[in-house]
Order: C-alpha cells, then sequence, then structure tokens
C-alpha cells in the first residue's frame, strides 16, 4: 500500500517556505523549560508536545503503550508561556507528534558533518498512513549559520547548505536525509522543531507558503568544505575503531532526537 507523502518533497526531500518575521514575536524560547537531550551536538530541548504532556523528550515508541511520532499532548506549563510557538506548530492543522525547540550550542561545519543523522520519525507507523516528517523553524537570527542536508551520509555530491535567519522555515523528510546544523557564533541557536504527519493538510500549508526546494545553497570557501569532509571521515573511523576495541558496533544511523 506504502505511506501517505507529500509530492513537494518527493524530489529533494524537503522544501523551504516563505520567511517569518520572527521579529514581531516575543522570544517565547527563553521563557520555557529545557531538559538535557542530545541530538547532533551540544543541545538541550524544550518540549511543547510529549507523548503524555510531560516534560520529557523520549520517543513515543519508548512509553506505554508503545506508538509512532502522531499525537502528541501539548504540555499546559509549556503553552502557556509558549503560545505563539504553540500557534505556529499547530497552524497546518497536520497532526502533530513531538513539538520541541532545540538549543544548539555554537559548532562547525566539519562537527556538522560528523554529526549528520538520520532520524527515527516512522517507528511503529502503519503503512497506508500519513509519512511523519518535521518542521524546522528558525527562531534566533542566526545568518551565519546553515542546515546541512545530505542523500549519504559521508558522499558530499549532493549536499543541501540551507541558510538560517530568523524566521527560515523548512519542512523536511528526516528519516530520509542525513541532517545537522553548521552553527556559527558566540551565542546558542534556538530552533521550533515539530513532528507533522503528511497528508492533505500539510500539502495545503506547503502550497499556502510558498515551498520550494529551489534555494541557492549556501556559499562556503572549498578549503572548509575539503576540511570538513577530512575531518568527518577522520572522526567516523576513530570512534569505529573505539567501538570496535570495545566489541561493539556503530549505532549512529538513527536518532530519537
Amino acid at each position: 500500500m506504502g505511506y501517505i507523502k507529500s509530492d513537494a518533497l518527493r524530489e529533494t526531500g524537503f522544501v523551504v517556505l516563505d520567511q517569518y518575521d520572527q521579529e514581531a514575536d516575543p522570544k517565547e524560547w527563553l521563557d520555557i523549560e529545557y531538559v538535557d537531550w542530545k541530538s547532533s551536538g551540544d543541545t538541550r530541548f524544550a518540549p511543547l508536545a510529549s507523548a503524555f504532556g510531560e516534560i520529557e523528550c523520549n520517543g513515543f515508541w519508548n512509553h506505554k503503550p508503545p506508538r509512532t511520532d502522531k499525537d502528541g499532548v501539548f504540555i499546559p506549563s509549556q503553552v502557556e508561556k509558549a503560545p505563539n510557538l504553540t500557534r505556529r506548530a499547530q497552524e497546518p492543522g497536520a497532526n502533530i507528534g513531538r513539538c520541541r525547540v532545540i538549543e544548539l550550542q555554537p559548532n562547525t561545519y566539519a562537527d556538522a558533518l560528523y554529526n549528520l543523522h538520520q532520524d527515527d520519525n516512522n517507528r511503529l507507523n502503519p503503512d497506508g498512513t500519513g509519512w511523519v516528517v518535521r518542521g524546522f523553524f528558525n527562531l534566533t537570527d542566526d545568518k551565519d549559520s546553515y542546515f546541512v542536508l545530505r542523500e549519504n551520509r559521508t558522499d558530499p555530491s549532493v549536499e543541501y547548505r540551507i541558510a538560517l535567519p530568523a524566521g527560515a522555515q523548512l519542512i523536511v523528510d528526516t528519516q530520509r536525509l542525513w541532517h545537522a546544523a553548521a552553527h556559527y557564533g558566540s551565542e546558542p541557536r534556538y530552533c521550533l522543531i515539530t513532528s507533522w504527519t503528511s497528508g492533505p493538510e500539510l500539502d495545503a500549508y506547503i502550497e499556502k507558503y510558498h515551498g520550494t526546494s529551489q534555494v541557492p545553497n549556501v556559499e562556503v570557501p572549498q578549503d572548509v568544505l575539503d576540511a570538513g569532509q577530512a575531518e568527518q571521515s577522520r572522526r567516523i573511523a576513530a570512534r569505529a575503531a573505539a567501538l570496535a576495541a570495545r566489541g561493539q558496533a556503530d549505532q549512529t544511523a538513527m536518532s530519537e532526537a
């Protein structure tokens, strides 16, 4: 039967929406409660919706009863502090699973390449239902930072680098694409991440905000690209060797983030 997927994401696995006027909204992400939860880099997360409306970030399949990343429960204490972020997450009208704000400390392009990962969005997702993808709304004005997307973790031949000013909005099939952010600067980057179920509601939202993958890549000097690729290879090999010495296999393909 197959899953219900958005045609807009079929070619590249992502779309960029119209930029949002983020400066018009208060900085609600500074008021909500964060928990330590590691993803790709030095991170914390502030959940707005979780499996049962508690301030925690675990995958829905790790709860009882286990289920896929759908039907998240919004957390009253967090929603009260962040009504605008909640409104933005709910605007498409699509089913919502996990919804969180990520706090990412500064890193580099080489760090981003090493931290590239795919998300485990569709574990336990029944065939014939909507495929879970993720929305990324950049909240801080990270003009020197960019999102890195690859079809293959270690192959730079297909690499998208999406700029991250305040109000940048992306929807990404993060179970298909390897992804991480290169975040330059001295302050953390904040981004609202929402798991949405594909279907007519999400398709209409993408169309409303002119979703497109035809956006220019952020330009990065070739020496930085080459050095980042070399450093990724070095770190992956070092990690594999360390794990092999302990008799363990590398389990970095999927992230519960």
